[in-house]
């Protein structure tokens, strides 16, 4: 299968690395010092903190051609924009992986709704210098599934085709029938949990701050309660009615634990992502709002 990736970051990176190493016929589209360096060094990936670093020599290119069979765009919300405008321009099934609460009009409305999918990355990890260093194998990895759906729900060939891609590359990827409640859920309960962490400078901080995390909770209320469907896992609408006395050390736990350290860095582009979702979250709160009144 010809698949060109949109995103030449950590997750971006290492999709079009394991893709290309399943023997797919990828090209990574990527820009500027990222570019050069690609093309000198190939994708070097590095699990967790070990000093065995490989090279993955996987196609780069500045702009992508016409011709691919499935194009994966993996990428911050915020950077979309231009993404769209981009892949507008040239043939394929285009499956998003990333943040996204919008709905899937707006990419529709972008590229043609007959070409969209939904999903959401399962992997991650951080930039370490040119090396992708990716989490490392845990029971928690190999339980966390990558969901990807139609966004009608329907069970297709093209998402079959899409699943099997994935698979074939070590991804753990599943049909998920309700992809765009479960993005919308996700963000409900990302963005408070982010924005929180982020103003208290690191999970440990927002640990010891329980004022805080019950403003947090009450936002992450009140934005499921926007989400139009129910909620993806159903098990998130435990978070509307649980007292405040049983969630405030649930999360305390929770923010203390190894699993949050990922929330750890506060840059500029995760603020901008979060910003960006967060506005997507209130835009559907204001025409649910207005469709019921």
């Amino acid at each position: 299968m010809k698949i060109v990736v949109y995103g030449a970051g950590v997750l971006g990176s290492l999709h079009a690395a394991r893709l290309h190493e399943a023997g797919h016929d990828v090209s990574l589209v990527a820009r500027g010092e990222r570019l050069t360096e690609v093309q000198e060094h190939g994708v070097l990936l590095a699990e967790g903190d070990s000093p065995t670093i490989r090279s993955v020599p996987v196609p780069v290119v500045e702009d992508a051609a016409g011709g691919c069979h499935l194009i994966l765009v993996v990428v911050r919300t915020h950077h979309i924009d231009g993404v769209l405008e981009s892949i507008a321009r040239i043939d394929g099934d285009v499956l998003f992986l990333l943040n996204w609460a919008a709905g899937p009009g707006p990419l529709g409305s972008a590229i043609g709704a007959e070409r969209v999918l939904l999903g959401f990355p399962a992997v991650g990890g951080t930039m370490d210098g040119e090396v992708v260093r990716y989490r490392s194998a845990s029971l928690l990895t190999r339980l966390v599934s990558m969901p990807i759906g139609e966004p009608d729900g329907r069970t297709t060939p093209r998402l079959e085709r899409t699943l099997q891609t994935l698979r074939s590359a070590g991804f753990r990827a599943k049909a998920e029938p309700r992809m765009d409640a479960w993005l919308r859920t996700h963000a409900a309960f990302e963005v408070p949990l982010g924005q929180a962490v982020h103003g208290a400078g690191g999970p440990e901080a927002l640990a010891g701050d329980p004022d805080a995390i019950r403003l947090m909770i009450h936002k992450i209320r009140r934005n499921l309660e926007t989400v139009p469907t129910p909620t993806v896992p159903r098990a998130f609408t435990l978070l509307r009615s649980v007292p405040d006395g049983i969630l405030l050390p649930l999360f305390r736990r929770f923010l203390r634990s190894t699993v949050a350290a990922p929330l750890s860095p506060v840059t500029p582009a995760i603020s901008a992502e979060l910003d960006r979702l967060d506005e997507q979250l209130r835009t559907s709160a204001r025409t649910r709002s207005t469709g019921l009144s």
